[in-house]
C-alpha cells in the first residue's frame, strides 16, 4: 500500500502541503492531478522516503528497490550505465536475474538502444528506460512523477499500457501527471490543491 496520513510539509516557511491524507492499494492505480507548484512533486517525495514529513506519516518510505520503485522527474539514470545496463542495476541490486529487461525495452520502443549510453538519446528515450528500470523489479508500490511528459502519442500509450498492467498484476501505483491519457487508465483521480488532497 501507498499511504499518507496527516502529512504537513514546509519549504523556507511556506506550507506545501496541509495534513494531507491519501491512500493507493495494492491493484490500484491513482492519478494526481494539480496545477505546477501545488505539491505533488513533494509529495512523491515524502512518500518514497527521499524527503521527511514536517508532521504526519507515510508509506512505504524508505523500503528496498525490489519493494518500493520511484520513477522521479530528473529520471536519476546514471550516466557512465548503458540503457540496458541501468534497466538491470536494480535486479543486480538485489541479486536477481536480469531475464526480461531486453523484452521490457522492446515493449517500450526502445530495444535498439540498449547499448546506448543516456547522453547518446533523447530525453523522452531516457524515460522510457526509467520506467522500465522503475518496473523491472516486479515492484510492490510504484510512485512515478510525470512519466509520460516527454513522450509522443505513440510512446506514451506504450508507458500508459505498462503502468496500467504494473497495477493489473498487484502494485499499488500513484502517478503524478498531468497527462489525459494517464488519467484515462485510472482507477480513481485524486487532485491536489491547497496543500490537500480532494
Amino acid at each position: 500500500m501507498i499511504r499518507a496520513a496527516g502529512v504537513h510539509r514546509a519549504f523556507g516557511g511556506v506550507s506545501v502541503l496541509r495534513g494531507v491524507d491519501l491512500a493507493v492499494s495494492s491493484g490500484e492505480l491513482v492519478t494526481l492531478s494539480g496545477p505546477s507548484g501545488s505539491g505533488k512533486t513533494a509529495l512523491l517525495s515524502l512518500l518514497c522516503g527521499f524527503d521527511f514529513p514536517d508532521s504526519g506519516s507515510v508509506l512505504p518510505g524508505l523500503a528496498s528497490w525490489s519493494a518500493c520503485a520511484v520513477l522521479p522527474q530528473s529520471l536519476g539514470l546514471a550516466s557512465e550505465l548503458t540503457l540496458e545496463e541501468n534497466v538491470a542495476l536494480p535486479l543486480r541490486l538485489a541479486g536477481r536475474d536480469v531475464a526480461g529487461v531486453r523484452e521490457l525495452l522492446a515493449e517500450l520502443g526502445i530495444a535498439g538502444l540498449g547499448a546506448r549510453y543516456p547522453g547518446q538519446v533523447s530525453f523522452g528515450q531516457q524515460q522510457r528506460a526509467a520506467l522500465a528500470r522503475a518496473v523491472v523489479t516486479g515492484p510492490s508500490a510504484l510512485l512515478a512523477d510525470e512519466p509520460t511528459a516527454h513522450l509522443d502519442a505513440t510512446s506514451a500509450e506504450a508507458a500508459v499500457g505498462l503502468l496500467r498492467r504494473v497495477a493489473d498484476e498487484g502494485a499499488a501505483v500513484l502517478i503524478a501527471t498531468h497527462h489525459d491519457a494517464v488519467h484515462a487508465v485510472a482507477d480513481r483521480v485524486l487532485v491536489l490543491a491547497d496543500g490537500q488532497v480532494r
